[in-house]
C-alpha cells in the first residue's frame, strides 16, 4: 500500500476542521489517501489587520470633482482617479497617436465591401469622398476624450470598423434616392449632413470607451478592496510570521508525519508525497532541501512562491543563491515538482525559470484554466477544480509529466 499524500494549506488558514473538509474534497476528487497538514494557529493574528488599512470610502478622489456639473440624467463617475482611468488605456503613456490604425482598418472595410460587391458600392462613398471624410476625422480624433490616448490594437480596430460602418450605412441612405455623395464636395447641404453623422459616430464610440473604462476601473477598485485586499493582507501577515517561526512550523509538519510513520522522509528510501498551496509550498520547498531534508519523492504545488522568494531572498538549506544566470540546481532530496498557477492569481510563480531538478530536468509549471464562477480573487480557487485534483493525481501516480504548453 502507497503511503498517504501530505497536504500543506497556504495563507489565512484558521479553521482545521473546514481545512480538514477541503483536503477529504480533495481526496475524493483525486483518488488518493490524503493527510491534513495544519498549521494555521501558528500563523499572524489576523483579528486586527483593518485597524491599519486606509478608509475604502473616500480614499480615492472622484474624477469628476472640480469638472462641472453633471447632466441631470447623467451618473456618478466612479472614485477612481482620471490619470488612472486613462493609464489603462494605453501600455505607454508617451505613445504616439494612433489615428493611423483607425484610418487603415476604415480604408480596408470599404476595400473589402467594394471586392464582395463586384462593381463597387452604388452611390457609396469613392475614394475621393473617403479621403475627404477621413481628413475630417482625422481633424475630430485630437477632440475625443478617450480613444486618442489608447493604443490597444483590439479597441482601434473596432473603433474603425465601427467607423466604416457608419459610412456604408450612408451609402445605403443614398441609394435609396436620399442625395449622393457629391454634396461633400460642393459644399451643400448633404456635406453638412454626413459630416454631422461621422462626428456623431465618433463622439458616441468615444463615450462607450470611457463608460466601459470607468466601469471595468469601478469593480476592479471594488475588487482590489474587498477581495485583494484582505487576502493580500492576511498573505503578507502570514509571510512575516513564517521568516520569523519557521522552524515551529516546520516541526508541526514533521510532527505530523511522524504520526503515520516516524520513518517517513527521513531517508531516500522512504519519501513522503507532498502536495501543498500558497505558503505551504514554501514551507515543502524549504523542507525538502534543508541542510537535514525531508525527503520528498513528488511535490505538487498549486499558487505558491517559493521561486519568487528564493529569487528576492536565498532561502539557505542545500541550494545556493539565484544568479541570474544559471538556474538553481535543487539537491536530491527533492525528486519531481509540479507546479499548478491560474492565470489571475496574482500569489502564484512559475518555478522552471529559477530551479532545476538534481536529475537536470525542470520543474513542471502547469497552467490551470480559470473558470468564471472563480471571480477576481483566485488564489483560493485551486481546491475546487477538477483539474488541479487530476494534475495531482496525475503526478502522485508517476505518470510522465507534460510541459506548460
Amino acid at each position: 500500500m502507497d503511503d498517504p499524500v501530505f497536504v500543506i494549506h497556504g495563507v489565512a488558514n484558521r479553521d482545521r476542521q473546514d481545512f480538514a473538509a477541503t483536503v477529504a474534497a480533495l481526496q475524493d476528487a483525486s483518488g488518493l489517501d490524503m493527510v491534513p497538514v495544519y498549521w494555521g494557529d501558528l500563523g499572524a493574528d489576523d483579528r486586527f489587520v483593518t485597524a491599519a488599512l486606509p478608509p475604502r470610502a473616500g480614499m480615492l478622489p472622484d474624477a469628476r470633482k472640480g469638472g462641472g456639473l453633471r447632466d441631470a440624467d447623467e451618473p456618478p463617475g466612479t472614485a477612481v482617479p482620471e490619470p488612472v482611468l486613462t493609464s489603462l488605456l494605453a501600455a505607454d503613456p508617451q505613445a504616439p497617436d494612433r489615428w493611423d490604425r483607425v484610418e487603415t482598418t476604415v480604408r480596408e472595410r470599404l476595400a473589402s465591401e467594394e471586392r464582395q460587391a463586384g462593381a463597387g458600392l452604388r452611390n457609396g462613398p469613392h475614394h475621393g469622398d473617403v479621403d475627404e471624410i477621413l481628413e475630417y476625422l482625422a481633424e475630430e480624433w485630437p477632440r475625443t476624450e478617450w480613444l486618442r490616448r489608447t493604443d490597444d490594437p483590439r479597441l482601434l480596430f473596432e473603433t474603425g470598423r465601427s467607423l466604416a460602418e457608419t459610412l456604408l450605412d450612408a451609402a445605403d441612405l443614398w441609394a435609396d434616392g436620399a442625395g449622393t455623395y457629391d454634396g461633400l464636395r460642393a459644399g451643400g447641404e448633404d456635406e453638412g449632413r454626413l459630416r454631422r453623422m461621422v462626428r456623431h459616430r465618433l463622439r458616441e464610440l468615444d463615450r462607450v470607451a470611457g463608460a466601459a473604462i470607468q466601469a471595468a476601473a469601478g469593480r476592479l477598485n471594488n475588487a482590489l478592496r474587498t477581495k485583494f485586499g484582505p487576502g493580500t493582507t492576511r498573505f503578507l501577515g502570514d509571510v512575516l510570521v513564517y521568516q520569523r517561526h519557521r522552524e515551529a512550523i516546520h516541526a508541526r509538519v514533521r510532527t505530523c508525519i511522524d504520526r503515520v510513520d516516524p520513518a517517513l522522509g527521513r531517508t531516500p528510501g522512504r519519501p513522503v508525497r507532498v502536495v501543498a498551496h500558497s505558503l505551504g509550498g514554501v514551507v515543502a520547498v524549504d523542507m525538502a532541501t534543508a541542510t537535514t531534508p525531508l525527503w520528498t519523492s513528488s511535490l505538487v504545488t498549486f499558487g505558491s512562491q517559493a521561486a519568487f522568494f528564493h529569487a528576492c531572498d536565498p532561502r539557505g538549506g542545500r541550494i545556493p543563491p539565484y544568479s541570474g544566470s544559471e538556474p538553481v540546481v535543487l539537491p536530491p532530496s527533492l525528486a519531481r515538482w509540479t507546479n499548478l498557477w491560474e492565470p489571475l492569481d496574482l500569489l502564484a510563480f512559475a518555478a522552471a525559470g529559477v530551479f532545476r531538478l538534481h536529475d537536470g530536468s525542470a520543474p513542471v509549471d502547469i497552467p490551470v484554466p480559470h473558470t468564471a464562477s472563480t471571480g477576481m480573487w483566485t488564489h483560493s480557487s485551486y481546491w475546487d477544480l477538477p483539474s488541479v485534483a487530476s494534475e495531482i493525481g496525475r503526478a502522485m501516480a508517476g505518470r510522465p509529466e507534460r510541459a506548460e504548453t
